[in-house]
């Protein structure tokens, strides 16, 4: 699917704040995707976390911590990915909210380097079949479909250092 770079909204906002005319063809080319470039797929497979949002159908927006480890998320391809879905407090508000509504925003950093990419794309929760089989031991996982990956730049993240 080939959506419009920007939405109304976001599209209002360049206009008041005078930053439209620096989405160029050429800009929206380098900063606005739409698969994961080979060359991060490494780096997300080896993320030890990353953020998952989702929305409730009426626009309650649910952001939680997905962590695990690095092989927490197996690249399928430059446009779709999985994650596995450990089991927490059985409220299921990620995936009760992709049940009804499959539109996701995940978020990676590495606070090492500061670098960030977000991934916007349509997820399906799987519980049975071959891509649960890439996660032995989990009852669940969860596929995106990415329709945007933005790369964002390092300022503003603080840099950390994991504990020995």
């Amino acid at each position: 699917m080939n959506l419009p770079p920007f939405n109304e909204g976001e599209l209002a906002a360049q206009q008041r704040w005078n930053t439209r005319t620096i989405w160029d063809d050429a800009r929206r080319r380098r900063l606005l995707w739409d698969h994961i470039p080979g060359e991060f797929h490494a780096r997300l497979e080896n993320a030890p976390f990353f953020f998952l949002a989702t929305s409730s159908p009426d626009g309650r927006c649910d952001c939680s911590f997905k962590g695990g480890g690095p092989g927490l998320l197996r690249i399928l391809d430059g446009r779709r990915f999985v994650f596995a879905d450990f089991d927490g407090n059985g409220a299921f508000m990620s995936l009760g909210n992709i049940l009804s509504n499959p539109h996701v925003g995940c978020l990676f950093i590495d606070f090492a380097d500061g670098s960030r990419l977000r991934v916007n794309g349509k997820a399906t929760i799987h519980d049975a079949g071959e891509l649960l089989a890439l996660f032995p031991g989990s009852t669940r996982v969860v596929m995106v479909d990415i329709e945007q990956v933005v790369p964002n730049c390092p300022n503003h993240v603080p840099r950390l250092v994991p504990l020995p």
